[in-house]
């Protein structure tokens, strides 16, 4: 009998003790699902250090460069800094801390590279530059979920297309620390009792601009994103920079006396002349049923190598009212370009221009009924 009971409180242990296994396999699961086991990361930074931990003491364990993936294994918040525990992929699988803004995690990074569908057969419009450092966004929003990683001061970009936002009680600029700037709320006072009037809106009073941005691999491994406005400064190419006016901005360019294959948008502000094709935009105010024109203007600054001077070869009489993406094509020196237009009927209407060389001189045949685009930007 007393055998009977012993084997009967036995085989209940053990039953106790599988399930106990089963529920501590559960939870380290849901452990490990909390803090991203699973999970990869990416380093942006140019280069950083894996860490013995994330103590101001601890010692660097190894250094990882810009593209190198690691396996992500745990994560804490140590004085308001976010740090994750990582397994390297050197031959001795190093694992350390690193500071979570120096790795972009394999969601978010895939996150950037669907974006980068979007204009993936699209071409450059313009180039820019970051003033200071900014948070690369998924959407141009300063919410604090759309944050891709902190991209450095200096980088440098090809801008894609972009979106005029009204402007939010928000920052100056963004990641901005410390005291706020007064609010929108009292500054959109100020500009309203300094107008006159009559005085149309001004684009800049009334919106913040976002870039939608392509990044080069050297750059960073995230290849797509949304910056500020207020952070970019656009690199217009030196020689043509000058020919801008004070009440119109270039805000597209690119080359027509390179092949289509070529790099057309120039990320250097040193460029050797050539033949350009010039978007441009004032800042007055255009709103059609909610949206703004991208552009207002079309120029074609062409270069004479003799004279070694530049000459105004095409530009609109008037204000158009153009969307993007611009399209070159051709070779050589006969070159198309399309722009979208808004006509007569309120429809966009693609319109393509022909470039050629009539001798030594750049000219441009503008579609047939283009007369009947322009004025529309009033």
């Amino acid at each position: 009998m007393k055998i009977k009971v012993f084997l009967t409180i036995l085989i209940a242990f053990c039953a106790v003790a599988i399930s106990g296994c089963g529920l501590i396999g559960q939870t380290v699961n849901s452990v490990s699902n909390i803090v991203g086991l699973s999970d990869s990361a990416t380093v942006i930074s140019k280069s950083a250090q894996i860490r013995t931990s994330y103590a101001v003491v601890a010692a660097d364990l190894l250094e990882v460069k810009r593209g190198d993936r690691l396996d992500v294994l745990d994560q804490v918040e140590f004085e308001k800094v976010l740090w994750y525990r990582v397994r390297a992929h050197d031959d001795a699988n190093t694992e350390g801390w690193i500071e979570a803004q120096h790795v972009i995690t394999s969601d978010l990074l895939d996150k950037s590279k669907k974006l980068a569908e979007q204009f993936k057969d699209s071409q450059p419009q313009a180039a820019g530059q970051l003033r200071a450092a900014s948070n690369l966004r998924l959407v141009p929003d300063m919410g604090p979920e759309n944050v891709l990683f902190k991209l450095a001061s200096g980088s440098s970009f090809e801008i894609m297309g972009w979106k005029y936002v009204p402007k939010q009680d928000a920052p100056d600029v963004d990641d901005a620390k410390g005291d706020q700037k007064r609010s929108l709320g009292s500054q959109n006072d100020d500009i309203e009792a300094a107008k006159e009037e009559g005085e149309a809106d001004k684009l800049d009073e009334k919106y913040d601009m976002w870039y939608l941005v392509k990044l080069d691999p050297s750059i960073s491994p995230a290849p797509a994103g949304w910056l500020f406005g207020r952070q970019v400064e656009l690199q217009v190419p030196t020689d043509i920079v000058f020919y801008q006016a004070n009440n119109r901005k270039f805000v597209a360019w690119q080359r027509l006396d390179t092949d289509a294959s070529d790099k057309i948008v120039s990320s250097d502000k040193v460029a050797t002349p050539g033949n350009w094709v010039v978007l441009s935009r004032s800042n007055v105010v255009k709103t059609i049923d909610g949206v703004e024109p991208d552009f207002d203007g079309i120029q074609i600054f062409a270069y004479d190598k003799y004279d070694q001077s530049y000459y105004t070869a095409y530009r609109t009489a008037t204000d158009v009212w153009g969307t993007l993406p611009m399209k070159v094509e051709g070779s050589g020196d006969n070159k198309t370009f399309t722009v979208l237009l808004r006509g007569p009927s309120g429809k966009m209407d693609e319109k393509r221009f022909t470039v050629f060389k009539d001798k030594s001189r750049i000219k441009v045949t503008p579609p047939e009924d283009m007369a009947q685009y322009q004025g529309k930007g009033k």
